[in-house]
């Protein structure tokens, strides 16, 4: 099974929940440091349960989320 890992950059990430609420596994949650721009941002709690669906980068108006395939292991 193939395993995902999402980045979310913190200096471009605005707090504003679209990926949390579209994340159908429900694994982004919202950080409670705050980034130097003042925002909370987003973070993921469960990596490890990415399906790799992508809902999380599309819905992000701020284009600061990415979703990387691991490559399989020989």
């Amino acid at each position: 099974m193939a395993k995902f890992e999402v980045r979310i950059d913190g200096n471009f990430c605005k707090g504003c929940e679209l990926c949390r609420i579209n994340c159908p596994k429900e694994i982004i949650v919202m950080s409670t440091h705050i980034s130097d721009k003042g925002y909370c941002p987003a973070e993921i709690s469960k990596q490890e349960d990415c399906i790799g669906c992508k809902a999380c980068a599309l819905m992000c108006p701020d284009g600061a989320i990415s979703i990387y395939k691991e490559a399989a292991a020989v």
